[in-house]
């Protein structure tokens, strides 16, 4: 016979994480996760800057990401605030460019901008929403590593500050193509220093075996003996159509230990010092990248922007007093760390349904002991109007999320549930495994905060669902920033007719 154990407070169901403990209040809102203006009114309804989910649904419905313009503003401020107080009397601040990889449309090239940032691009598509947005090209940088000739052009074109090269073979295509267009490209040589970051596998980037970079060491030249950094330095010294401006490296995203940029950044700092010496240059700017973690749960602790300046200034600071070399002037690329947290997607529930599973063997993290024979536990299935096409993180880096009831406040037990998708695949799942009241019911709004990086920008077609609008909302009202796709949007493509 079955017993069906209890999941209410103090109770923890063994099918949980052994981080995720039950919730003393399932209404109450983990700040970390959300922007600072999110909160619940006299209704216990979900606000953003005052403005209600269930009106922002009637004007646009759902699926939709909802960002608050101010927190965005305000996060950018912090990092340029921190980071040029931090490295004031060390190079006399930092250029701090937003990564427009985790999300970029024209409005936020426009905060970007008038907050004091630059902006960081990784394709000639995102090349064009600067340009739209007009953002001056002395204020972007183009990543990639496998840039067309078109991007490059492109890159020249709008008179890009830097173009960070990625390999010995794009180094050349970079030289060639300034070189027949009468010009000089600037560039800077994103560098692998063998730094293993403490992130997924997928988004861990400063490791030998994978394909940004060149490397500093291990893959060396047979005719000079030379890394593939040095050989880069020495070959774009020799350009006359190169600018070398200096070296750039990124370790991963999501990532709360700050050993990994320290550690780069100390490389990075000898491997400059040591360049500049051999072959009698000087190169004034070191970047190093992002990466900077968020909360995507409760149990996540990021760093504040302060912290991870004041440390990274404290390495650069000693490293290069004691190679007894200037300080390069040094820039950043937080992305996710500005904009994951200013949003949340809000979703329709609609089907919901329990199933009977065993727990996990006993002694696994996820049971704790607990394990009972002939005992089964319950799964709540919450069903939404989204899933993988507009959240592709979970099933890709298996990436954990939180969700609460949006659209009201609810006394009933907390329930262990996981959300899911309305797509044809059982790896559709928004939140694996959140606590949720057992009342939820078709038509209820829920909120997945953390949501700004990363899920708009990966975001699909997948079934022929449209991708959902993102919409800003600022000051007690709303508007569209990009507008959710429409079945017609779909079919424009199709030229089978």
């Amino acid at each position: 016979m079955s017993v069906q154990p209890s999941t209410s407070a103090g109770h923890e169901s063994p099918l949980a994480p052994e981080w995720l403990a039950v919730p003393a209040d399932l209404n109450a809102l983990h700040q970390p996760l959300w922007a600072q203006d999110v909160d619940r009114n006299d209704d216990g309804e979900l606000t953003i800057a005052g403005v209600t989910v269930s009106e922002l649904q009637r004007q646009y419905g759902t699926p939709l990401f909802v960002m608050s313009e101010n927190d965005f503003r305000a996060r950018a401020r912090a990092f340029s605030d921190a980071f040029n107080n931090a490295f004031a009397d060390i190079c006399g601040g930092v250029d701090v460019y937003y990564a427009g990889k985790s999300f970029l449309c024209t409005a936020v090239v426009r905060w970007v901008e008038e907050e004091g940032l630059r902006l960081d691009t990784a394709s000639g598509g995102e090349l064009a929403v600067a340009a739209r947005a007009r953002i001056p090209g002395a204020d972007v940088a183009l990543h990639g590593n496998n840039k067309s000739d078109a991007e490059i052009h492109r890159a020249l074109d709008m008179k890009l500050g830097r173009i960070v090269v990625d390999s010995l073979d794009e180094l050349e295509r970079v030289a060639k193509i300034a070189e027949g267009r009468g010009e000089t490209a600037k560039v800077m040589l994103r560098l692998t220093p063998g730094v293993h970051a403490h992130t997924h596998e997928f988004i861990a980037t400063a490791h030998e075996d994978q394909k940004f970079g060149l490397s500093m060491a291990g893959d060396t030249t047979e005719e000079a003996g030379l890394s593939a950094a040095e050989e880069a330095v020495a070959a774009a010294t020799a350009y006359a159509s190169i600018e070398l401006l200096g070296l750039h490296c990124h370790i991963g995203s999501q990532i709360f230990e700050p050993d990994g940029f320290a550690l780069a950044a100390e490389k990075l700092l000898r491997f400059l010092a040591a360049m500049q010496e051999k072959y009698s240059i000087v190169l004034p700017e070191l970047d190093l990248g992002g990466g900077y973690g968020i909360a995507y749960t409760p149990v996540d602790t990021p760093r504040p922007a302060a912290e991870i300046a004041q440390a990274m200034a404290a390495v650069v600071r000693s490293t290069c007093a004691e190679l007894g070399i200037r300080s390069p002037r040094i820039s950043i690329e937080p992305g996710r760390a500005i904009v994951g947290s200013t949003a949340f997607t809000l979703y329709e529930v609609g089907t919901l349904k329990t199933v009977r599973v065993d727990a996990p063997p006993a002694g696994t993290a996820e049971t704790a002991g607990t394990q009972t024979e002939n005992v089964t536990y319950p799964r709540r299935y919450v069903s939404v109007d989204g899933g993988m096409s507009d959240n592709a993180r979970p099933v890709l880096y298996d990436a954990d999320y939180s969700a609460i009831l949006a659209s009201r406040t609810s006394d009933a037990a907390p329930q262990l549930s996981r959300v899911v998708g309305k797509h044809c695949e059982s790896g559709d799942i928004v939140v694996r495994d959140v606590y949720l009241p057992e009342d939820v019911a078709a038509g209820d709004l829920l909120a997945v905060p953390g949501t700004g990086a990363y899920c708009w920008a990966l975001s699909s077609n997948y079934n022929y669902l449209a991708r959902p609008g993102v919409v800003a909302v600022r000051d007690g009202s709303s508007r569209l920033i990009v507008r959710g796709e429409t079945e017609e949007d779909l079919l424009n493509r199709d030229m089978g007719v």
